[in-house]
């Protein structure tokens, strides 16, 4: 598989369904105060069948939906533009369903099989969210759901790229989406909100879900769809340090801006590693913004890092870096690391390898 294949993907739409936010452009804005309490982004869904979705599948509907959108994949009508088995979904969710599995389980333990409903049980497939998306939008090529940890988002993401260049599919709609329950709260050991008092005292979790498209570029210049940003080298290993090193040596440009990873502390990239040491490099902790969100992270740090890159122009010589786990640094067993550049700023063949 050549550089050339494996390096030339883009970004060509985003898409976002949490509270607060209007659209992709408020992710590295300041948060309203009060969003927790905004209105529900799956209230934007329309139709007949939304009864038996869970709460994450309706919340990647959502974000879905206006990626496809905003990439032209889909008209006014919702009705796509492309050949489906060109789309291919690949979807990142550690929690997604909890809630329907709990629930189930609880059912047959106290009332046996015979209790469960028929309409929820396709439901505890932990690929439910992908397949739903898919279903929906008539995306007839591959699909992947990851459930990886919290590396998820960013393996998600290079999926996408590998599933492109193996000829696979021209476009992948990726997904990162985790739900607050109550029983993502119990699983991950979170209190629970008991009431409007506590709300300062007890933490947040990401509620919500955000969508890219990721293109072959030659099917981008075809549609003549703008990219938002070019995705770059990727690596994962078991030392944040180790990912990131591997992903600058092969991009060695200047990085502009910085997202790191859940609980951060005592994870720092090498100085030499981001050009003009890692003190001068600005960072943005997203999950501190909006709480934990384990496997939709990398795919929210890459749709921020798209926003960034855009609003800079094409020729921004500027990379960003994404980085998801700490490995040995924390708790996690893996790190993993993302470049994305301007995609007018660098040549295809540097941007790097899907390793």
């Amino acid at each position: 598989m050549s550089t050339e294949r494996t390096a030339y993907a883009v970004i060509t739409g985003l898409g976002t369904a949490v509270r607060g936010l209007t659209g992709p452009g408020d992710l590295l804005g300041p948060l309203p105060a009060g969003h927790r309490d905004a209105a529900d982004p799956v209230s934007r869904l329309k139709g007949r069948g939304l009864r038996y979705k869970d709460r994450a599948t309706k919340l990647g509907m959502a974000a879905a939906s206006d990626a496809l959108r905003a990439a032209g994949l889909t008209d006014d009508s919702g009705d796509l533009t492309v050949p489906g088995e060109s789309v291919g979904v690949v979807a990142s969710t550690n929690y997604g369903n909890a809630d329907t599995v709990c629930e189930t389980v609880q059912t047959i333990a106290e009332s046996t099989y015979l209790a469960t409903s028929p309409m929820m049980l396709p439901a505890t497939s932990s690929n439910v969210v992908a397949s739903w998306v898919a279903i929906t939008h008539g995306l007839r090529g591959a699909n992947l759901t990851l459930c990886n940890g919290p590396t998820s988002g960013l393996d998600a993401v290079n999926w996408a790229r590998l599933l492109i260049a193996a000829g696979r599919v021209e476009r992948v709609l990726v997904l990162g989406v985790e739900p607050d329950n109550p029983a993502v709260r119990h699983v991950t050991g979170t209190p629970e909100r008991q009431s409007a008092g506590n709300a300062d005292a007890v933490p947040d979790l990401f509620d919500g879900a955000v969508a890219l498209v990721v293109e072959s570029a030659a099917s981008a210049r075809a549609r003549c769809a703008p990219p938002l940003a070019a995705v770059g080298p990727y690596a994962r290993r078991g030392d944040h340090a180790d990912a990131v090193a591997e992903v600058r040596s092969r991009h060695a440009g200047r990085i502009g801006l910085w997202c790191v990873p859940e609980h951060p502390d005592g994870v720092m990239a090498p100085a030499s590693g981001l050009g003009a040491g890692a003190g001068t490099v600005p960072v943005h902790d997203l999950s501190a913004r909006y709480g934990p969100a384990s496997g939709a992270l990398g795919v929210l740090q890459c749709a921020a890092a798209a926003v960034w890159l855009d609003s800079h122009g094409p020729d921004l010589a500027d990379l960003v870096l994404v980085s998801a786990g700490t490995g040995d640094a924390g708790w996690d067993d893996a790190s993993a690391a993302l470049l994305l550049a301007a995609p007018g700023a660098v040549p295809a063949e540097s941007v790097g390898s899907a390793r």
